[in-house]
């Protein structure tokens, strides 16, 4: 299942984000899905993709998402799917990657195809085949996909298989703050300067744990992603606030929550 929004092509440059427009059809109460619990970013294009596995944003200009929303619970992981690499069949094929687009890719300049909605901990979700769009993939440097990326999204699983916990709530996205080449075989396509990633547990930021992450392309394998925790408001403050992370919470609880840096990784997820 999937919602698609879409009223024109609005012209981004590298990350500067426009209002979200409201979907044209919401779906019945049996078939809510809830990616964002304290509702998904304000701020990107026109075009937002809903479906079980992730909400997603897509970028026009940079050919990735803006920002991809998700929910991980215990029965939403599965291992051992295959990565099936397709061009997003819901987004204008001039507005999105096709798998050719990599060629040469990670000869040339050490990239894997990141996965912004992780797989391990999404593909069992009935669409789970959805996260292999490369709409939903970035150019990520090796080093950070298979170093402290992979173990950000180790206890992201992690958290989410706790009796405690129902759920775990994320939104990540990527920047493009300064010129880290192109893809080889799409020249048009940036590869992003580094990416951040915000999670929250139990009910909303403002009543449970949550913690944000920002972490650089040229991170070495052996980073520890606990030493890259930033605000949201930091976050925010790199798209030049045209972002609004957590968009429902009141200004006064926003205000709080969004200039701390938050307890989740010291508290739940081993972090000093």
């Amino acid at each position: 299942m999937f919602r698609f929004c879409r009223s024109g092509i609005s012209v981004l440059v590298s990350i500067v984000f426009l209002a979200a427009c409201t979907p044209k059809q919401q779906p019945t109460a049996s078939a809510v899905i809830d990616n964002c619990l304290v509702g998904c970013p304000l701020g990107g294009s026109n075009q937002t993709v809903t479906r079980e596995a992730y909400t997603l944003n897509n970028n026009a200009n940079t050919y990735y998402a803006n920002w991809v929303a998700y929910k991980i619970t215990k029965s939403s992981q599965a291992s051992n799917h295959p990565r099936n690499w397709k061009q997003d069949p819901d987004l204008p094929t001039t507005d999105t990657l096709a798998p050719a687009a990599y060629t040469g890719a990670n000869a040339a300049l050490a990239v894997d195809r990141g996965h912004q909605a992780p797989l391990a901990a999404l593909a069992g979700t009935a669409d789970w085949e959805s996260l292999n769009y490369l709409s939903n993939i970035t150019p990520q440097k090796s080093a950070l996909n298979q170093g402290p990326w992979a173990r950000l999204e180790d206890k992201e699983r992690q958290l989410a298989n706790r009796d405690d916990i129902a759920a775990v709530y994320t939104v990540t996205g990527p920047l493009f703050e300064r010129d880290l080449g192109v893809l080889p075989a799409k020249p048009v396509a940036k590869l992003p300067s580094g990416y951040w990633k915000v999670i929250f547990i139990g009910s909303g930021p403002d009543a449970g744990k949550y913690s944000a992450f920002l972490m650089q392309q040229d991170l070495p394998r052996s980073a520890n992603f606990c030493d890259y925790q930033v605000t949201v408001d930091a976050i925010e403050r790199k798209t030049n606030y045209f972002l609004r992370i957590w968009p429902t919470l009141s200004a006064e609880v926003s205000a709080r929550v969004k200039t701390q840096p938050g307890t989740l990784a010291k508290d739940e997820m081993g972090c000093h």
